[in-house]
Parts: structure tokens; C-alpha cells; sequence
């Protein structure tokens, strides 16, 4: 019998296959951040979503016992997350954000973007917030759009938006057209294909939203085999990976409107922008998991608007 025969017929038990597999992951020193960030959250998500169960609910499933079928897939995942290093929304085609399920693969890199909370969170939105009328915005751009994902998130926390999505990689808008196709607000998101505001001469937007490649030459280098995976296109950012957020900056206030603002993630390099751009009074926002890793400026504070 088979390593992978023997785990399909020994383990009983949803609980059994979340022990093996979180055993596994530690002892082969998986790399995680595409969505969970421990080998218990990777193995319930693995498993959850492997059998079609809500990805949120693992108590009530902990000591269901499991079909042949069933055991031999999970088996398969729990091996292939070993042997090939693929994160685990590369193996289930599937990503999640807010609760919000999107299609993904090695087109795009797995949505995770510091942003994707931002949108939903006070901070940004609401009386007290940076935005205070999201009602009140007519036009919305998502600049490397990659799997459409905050595209999608911004249509519903700005519902009278029309969203446009820009990405540089055709690849890559074919699974944000499949995305959109499958959201609620898709109707009101339109993809461009181009680098950065090319395709978008004369437009101007009420926000404009980016999760751009910002990683350095040195960081790309020595990436673990999990990142690896995913599109160097969309990650890398140039020798200290701030090269496209430059460009972002210096081409910003010009498509956006005079009240507008701009929410840029960047990674853990703000010392560098704040040395380079010392006229711009960058506003950093705070997530549950980073601190000052996206800055914020309105279209008054750019020099070029005054």
C-alpha cells in the first residue's frame, strides 16, 4: 500500500485529516501569507474548501466522517501542498476576500491586498473617515487589477461608481473578466488592458485604488518557493521595488478629479517615498496585519493640483 493509500484509509474523520495535514505542513516548513498565515488556518482552509464546506464553519464538520472519494482528495491536496509548494488557492482555484469568492490561478497572484480591508473599515469609509459620501462617488479606478478582486470590493462599498480596472497583463484579464462576469455589481466594472493610466486618457476619478508590483530585485531573489509561483510581473517593483509607485505618483493628480484621493499599498519602503517625496503629506493606514504598508493623498495634496 501506498504512503498516500495509507492516509486515504487510516485517517476516519474531518478532524483526522486537519491534525495530519497540519502536521505535515510543520514538518515540511511551509511558507504561508496568500490568504492564512499558519499551518492550522492553510490546513482548515485546504480541507474546507476541498470539500465544498464553508470555509468559516470547522467545528460543526470536525467529526463528520468522511466518503472514500472525499478521503483520497483531501489526501491529494494535503500532498500536493507538500510536494509542489503551490499555495492552497493555486490548488482549489479559489480565493477569498471578505467573504467574497474569486477564481484564481498562476495568472494572477492570490488576492491579499491590505486594501481589501481598508474599503470596509472606518478608517476609510464613513462620517469619521478619509471618505465620508461614498455615495456620492461617480467614478472608481483599480490600477493593477490582477484578478479584478478590488475592483469587485469597490463596486459594492461604492454602489453608484462606475469601476474601471486597468491591468498590463492580458493573462491576467482574463480571469478578472471571468470574476466580474460572476459578481453581483460585475455590470458596472469595466477592464482595460494597458500599462498603468495608458488606456485611460482623459478620465478622471473620484479614487483611485492600486495594489501595484512593489517587491525589490533583492526580496524577488530569495522569495520562497510559494511566491515563486505566482506572476513576476506582478510583484516585482524594480531594484528597491518602488519604481511603478513612482510612476503612479507622478502621473496621479492627472486623472484625478479636484476632491478626489489616491490608495496606494506599498509594502514596508515608506521611509524611502517620504525621503524622495518630501512635499507629499502621505496619510498611512493601519491594518489588522500591517502598519504603514498603504498611504493615502488626496488630489490637493500633489504640488502639480495646487
Amino acid at each position: 500500500m501506498s504512503d498516500f493509500d495509507s492516509v486515504a484509509s487510516e485517517l476516519v474523520t474531518l478532524r483526522d485529516f486537519l491534525r495530519y495535514a497540519i502536521s505535515r505542513f510543520e514538518r515540511a516548513g511551509l511558507v504561508y501569507g496568500h490568504g492564512t498565515t499558519n499551518a492550522i488556518d492553510e490546513a482548515a482552509f485546504l480541507i474546507l474548501e476541498g470539500l465544498s464546506l464553508p470555509i468559516d464553519q470547522l467545528d460543526p464538520f470536525l467529526d463528520a466522517r468522511l466518503l472514500r472519494s472525499e478521503k483520497e482528495r483531501l489526501a491529494s491536496l494535503i500532498e500536493a501542498r507538500v510536494t509542489t509548494r503551490k499555495p492552497a488557492s493555486y490548488l482549489l482555484g479559489k480565493a477569498y476576500v471578505k467573504g467574497i469568492p474569486f477564481e484564481v490561478d498562476e495568472r494572477v497572484i492570490v488576492p491579499r491586498s491590505f486594501i481589501g480591508e481598508l474599503l470596509f473599515s472606518d478608517v476609510l469609509i464613513g462620517s469619521e473617515g478619509l471618505i465620508q459620501e461614498p455615495d456620492h462617488y461617480a467614478h472608481v479606478l483599480d490600477l493593477c487589477t490582477g484578478s479584478g478582486c478590488l475592483a469587485i470590493l469597490a463596486a459594492r462599498v461604492f454602489p453608484n461608481a462606475a469601476i474601471d480596472a486597468v491591468d498590463l497583463s492580458p493573462d491576467a484579464l482574463v480571469l478578472a473578466e471571468r470574476n466580474v462576469a460572476a459578481a453581483a455589481d460585475g455590470d458596472r466594472i469595466t477592464l482595460f488592458q494597458g500599462n498603468l493610466f495608458e488606456p485611460l486618457k482623459g478620465r478622471r476619478y473620484d479614487l483611485i485604488i492600486t495594489n501595484p508590483p512593489y517587491v525589490s530585485e533583492a526580496v524577488m531573489q530569495s522569495l520562497p518557493p510559494e511566491y515563486a509561483h505566482e506572476p513576476r510581473l506582478a510583484l516585482a517593483g524594480g531594484e528597491d521595488g518602488l519604481d511603478i509607485v513612482r510612476q503612479i505618483l507622478q502621473a496621479a493628480p492627472h486623472y484625478l478629479t479636484p476632491q478626489g484621493g489616491l490608495l496606494c499599498e506599498i509594502g514596508e519602503d515608506r521611509d524611502i517615498l517620504e525621503e524622495e517625496f518630501p512635499e507629499l503629506p502621505f496619510i498611512w493606514l493601519d491594518t489588522e496585519e500591517s502598519s504603514g504598508e498603504v498611504f493615502w493623498l488626496s488630489a490637493q495634496d500633489f504640488p502639480t493640483r495646487k
